[in-house]
């Protein structure tokens, strides 16, 4: 089955395409077999993190971004990642609905993922799902994360670009983004630029990184601040340019040899990660394991203590 919807899906079958992003997103094992065949048909499109607190107005944006791709004649993949329903485990809000119009547009793809308790806002599936885009023949990823005003960080796996959405008026989460995003944001939006306070954000986003010219000297390449109105397309094509400019910034650079090299180094990490947990979970007794947390919780033992046990009784890596 999984190799007659690979074969459909690189002939251009979006229902097969649709068909092997739910297998890697519900069934691990045939994750890891999809990936396996497909592996040698990726490579090739460039994804772009859309990513910022909730209420900035990334879905709108994001529409937006792919008309002015559209008309370029782009293949455009999108990968919304949602919060999870508490009562399906599915997406919650559902994206897409904001994209409606490109639904009948055979140029692009537009598929909503649950967070499924993923910390860092993206689904562990996302980087799988990427594969299978790619594979499928989009010269273009957006990957918008959840937005549920966490730092998400970890869109720095996964892009490319990343460009940090963010809208006048939000007073502390700038410094949340100072802290955080400051590291990770290649491209800075001020969306909603025609409200009250949009010179206000421009002027604190470009003292922070006034703050931090040796960081930008070093990269060769200091985050340009757009501002933009999504919803009349007022600086949309600008921002199209400035992602575009940072994609050449990349290639001529070199620099986008090292971010990929980064991103798989991650992904082993994560993989290695999820197989050590499964197995201690599945050679681990649960009696056991709640005596150790008892004496965690009554400070007999501290909890560094308890994992090097965990690990030498299950791998028998003494730590």
């Amino acid at each position: 089955m999984i190799e007659d919807l690979i074969e459909r899906m690189l002939r251009g079958d979006r229902r097969a395409t649709a068909r092997l992003i739910t297998l890697v997103e519900n069934d691990e094992e045939k994750a890891r077999e999809i990936v396996k065949k497909i592996y040698p048909h990726t490579g090739k499109a460039y994804i772009i993190g859309i990513t910022g607190p909730p209420g900035a107005g990334k879905s709108t944006l994001l529409d937006k971004l792919i008309h002015v791709a559209r008309e370029e004649g782009k293949i455009v993949g999108v990968i919304a990642i949602d919060p999870t329903s508490p009562f399906t485990g599915g997406a919650l809000l559902g994206d897409r609905i904001r994209m409606q119009r490109h639904s009948t547009d055979p140029g692009v793809f537009i598929r909503s993922m649950a967070t499924r308790g993923s910390l860092g806002g993206l689904a562990k599936a996302t980087s799988d799902a990427i594969k299978v885009l790619d594979a499928y023949g989009c010269d273009l990823i957006f990957v918008e994360t959840v937005g549920v005003g966490q730092i998400e960080v970890d869109v720095i796996k996964t892009a490319d670009t990343v460009v940090l959405v963010t809208v006048p008026g939000l007073g502390d989460d700038i410094q949340a983004i100072k802290a955080g995003l400051m590291e990770i944001a290649d491209i800075f939006v001020i969306n909603k630029a025609d409200k009250e306070g949009a010179d206000a954000t421009y002027f604190e986003l470009n003292m922070m990184l006034d703050l931090e010219k040796e960081r930008w000297e070093r990269r060769g390449w200091r985050p340009p601040i757009v501002e933009s109105v999504a919803t009349t397309m007022r600086g949309i094509r600008e921002l199209w340019n400035v992602i575009n400019e940072h994609r050449r910034f990349l290639e001529k650079s070199g620099e986008i040899q090292r971010k990929r090299t980064f991103r798989a180094a991650e992904e082993i990490k994560a993989i290695i990660s999820g197989k050590i947990a499964q197995i201690i979970s599945e050679r681990l007794d649960e009696e056991e394991v709640s005596e150790l947390i008892g004496k965690i919780v009554g400070r007999e033992m501290d909890p560094y203590s308890a994992a090097d046990m965990i690990l030498e009784k299950t791998l028998g890596v003494k730590v």
